[in-house]
């Protein structure tokens, strides 16, 4: 395995190569300042996978959009970061970054209700079963059908031949019932 050498180079000379597509320096770019780049994008998404994707898109813009750059302005490095932040947070705001929390794998649910030992909501002990079959007939018969037997409110809909607006209709009055027996 031969042993590979670090390229460095001054902030001109990058600069040169980088306006001159010299491979080179976008590998010694990446040598230098990966490090801190990666440092940047993780503070705004704590997600190794995603902040490593976002590092690779950070010096592929710096690639292709080097001729932006005027030394004048700024140092390399301080470019080269604000594109790091701002692929960063067009990805935080993203709406599949912010859907994308919310979906978990089945696997991390399951390993985390294995792990925790919290009280398993038991409608018997809190008596609330007791309160529904005291509910008038046609809202007992709907809550037990939706919150106890898992039917969708469709599912009771066809099952007990009624219209889907009467179901929900009455599932909202008898939780309203429900709300009198606890405030």
């Amino acid at each position: 395995m031969a042993a590979t050498t670090k390229i460095s180079l001054t902030e001109e000379q990058l600069v040169q190569g980088l306006k001159a597509q010299d491979t080179a320096a976008i590998k010694a770019l990446y040598e230098q300042y990966s490090g801190a780049l990666m440092g940047v994008i993780i503070r705004i998404i704590p997600i190794e996978e995603i902040a490593e994707d976002l590092l690779q898109d950070t010096f592929l813009r710096i690639w292709n959009s080097t001729r932006h750059y005027d030394p004048s302005k700024g140092r390399l490095f301080t470019w080269m970061m604000n594109i790091a932040r701002n692929i960063a947070i067009d990805k935080y705001r993203s709406k599949d970054f912010r859907n994308g929390g919310k979906n978990q794998n089945i696997e991390n649910n399951v390993d985390l209700i294995n792990e925790t030992n919290e009280v398993i909501f038991n409608a018997d002990t809190l008596g609330i079963k007791e309160m529904v079959t005291k509910l008038k007939p046609e809202f007992n018969e709907v809550l037990e059908m939706v919150y106890f037997k898992g039917y969708t409110h469709v599912e009771a809909a066809e099952e007990l031949s009624i219209p889907l607006g009467t179901v929900k209709t009455r599932i909202r009055m008898a939780i309203m019932e429900l709300r009198k027996h606890f405030n």
